[in-house]
């Protein structure tokens, strides 16, 4: 496996992104872009790329809030994620430029590209699908925020759609639930959503150990999301 930093920029902002990748696979293979959450790229994002590359991807963790700048994952990152939140045109242009990034590495295969993403994550990965670009063949939100980014009308959602939802995720409602669903079905999306019982935010996040705020890690939730998103990205890469 060889992993390295690459930088990238969507013509405004410079961002590191990581890459992991088989370099003994003959020919180009599919890519997971992988959507960080709050706190930034981390080592989450990265293991997780490694992860991708060992099931034969290329696991590409974005970066969308610029070359060192990064939180922590147990701090309060507002001052990094608000601004993006607000300007949610800009964050699709960030993610955009990931995108054509791994579509120029020569070892991706552009027509096969999908996105995945954890907390903040999972909204940028949802961003991705309702930008409606031909280049996304799938998302996959893991305990992601759900609120759309009211920019205009939907244009029709090609990319399939997987959100892996704790069902006692306080930043994210049984009401949103209803509401993505219908946003999603209006947009003629193909979509799935499994939601696991017992289960809160940032469920996949090992670190997440604060009940009061609702951010618990449950290993067995986990065990069955990632599952699910192995076999959704086998079938969008087919």
């Amino acid at each position: 496996m060889k992993t390295e930093y690459l930088d990238y920029t969507d013509g405004k902002h410079t961002f590191e992104g990581f890459v992991a990748h088989n370099q003994s696979k003959a020919g180009k293979s599919p890519c997971v872009i992988i959507c960080h959450a709050w706190g930034g790229q981390s080592d989450f994002d990265r293991d997780n790329a490694e992860k991708l590359a060992v099931l034969g991807y290329v696991g590409f963790a974005a970066d969308v809030y610029g070359k060192g700048v990064r939180g922590e994952a147990s701090a309060d990152n507002t001052i990094l994620i608000q601004p993006l939140l607000d300007d949610r045109e800009g964050l699709r242009d960030r993610l955009l430029s990931a995108v054509e990034t791994a579509k120029t590495l020569p070892y991706v295969d552009p027509d096969k590209i999908a996105a995945i993403g954890f907390c903040f994550g999972g909204l940028c990965a949802l961003d991705l699908a309702r930008a409606a670009t031909p280049d996304i063949k799938g998302v996959i939100s893991f305990h992601g925020l759900f609120f759309p980014p009211n920019l205009g009308e939907q244009k029709k959602i090609d990319a399939k759609i997987l959100i892996l939802h704790g069902w006692e995720d306080p930043l994210a409602t049984p009401e949103n639930v209803i509401s993505i669903s219908e946003e999603l079905t209006k947009a003629d999306a193909d979509w799935q959503l499994h939601a696991f019982g017992k289960t809160k935010h940032a469920f996949t996040l090992p670190s997440a150990n604060d009940i009061s705020k609702g951010n618990f890690y449950n290993a067995m939730s986990a065990t069955r999301a990632w599952q699910a998103a192995e076999n959704f990205l086998s079938e969008i890469f087919e």
